[in-house]
């Protein structure tokens, strides 16, 4: 259950954060997206893979056993995989999508796994539309935790954002956010994060946005 206390939500609280805190995230996440689109042109779903922080990545798999080729044990693995996407339903799996200019809701994930290489820990998942959307002129994506006690922030290069089946013409453009200066950060208290619920959208600032736009 590690990963479900961090990514809960009023996760900073469930941590108890003792003392003068900056406002900034506790735990950093790359991600990766491929937008998936049905043999309609329609937006079928969202193949997420997001890369934890060597920090967190460390603490999530702490004890577990290896096998013989040095790699963690494939059930643990599965068994977090699982931890991961069930805790993530209850936040919305982070993730926000609208389909021209309509907000579209998500249905189970699937084809979820965890691997762990280079000392960082990535979670890989196939979330689907609760059903196909017309998305014949814009499609915007954003992925962010709304207490920033998580940051995700799109992963460098421009393979991080993907269209997959998409209809022809389709452009696609990734605006990240102006990096946070620290000097700039307020300090604040842990009843800041005790505050912040997944109902809040304080992190929705430092949100990076994908916008498809289609002839």
């Amino acid at each position: 259950m590690r990963f479900a206390l961090l990514l809960a939500a009023a996760s900073a609280a469930s941590l108890s954060l003792a003392g003068p805190a900056a406002a900034h995230p506790h735990v950093w996440v790359k991600s990766k997206a491929v937008i998936l689109y049905d043999t309609s042109g329609r937006v079928a779903g969202i193949r997420h893979g997001w890369t934890f922080d060597e920090a967190y990545s460390a603490y999530a798999v702490q004890g577990f056993p290896t096998g013989p080729d040095g790699k963690l044990a494939p059930e643990k693995m599965a068994e977090l995989a699982k931890i991961n996407v069930e805790s993530l339903a209850d936040q919305g799996f982070f993730t926000s999508a609208k389909a021209n200019g309509q907000k579209v809701g998500f249905g189970e994930a699937v084809n979820y796994k965890t691997s762990f290489e280079n000392n960082v820990l990535t979670l890989t998942f196939d979330l689907p539309l609760s059903s196909p959307a017309k998305a014949d002129r814009a499609f915007t994506l954003e992925v962010y935790d709304p207490t920033f006690f998580v940051e995700f922030a799109i992963a460098a290069g421009d393979d991080a954002v993907q269209l997959e089946g998409a209809p022809k013409g389709c452009a696609l453009n990734v605006t990240r956010p102006k990096p946070q200066d620290p000097a700039q950060t307020p300090s604040v208290s842990e009843s800041f994060f005790n505050a912040l619920s997944a109902a809040s959208q304080y992190g929705a600032q430092f949100a990076s946005r994908v916008l498809v736009a289609c002839p």
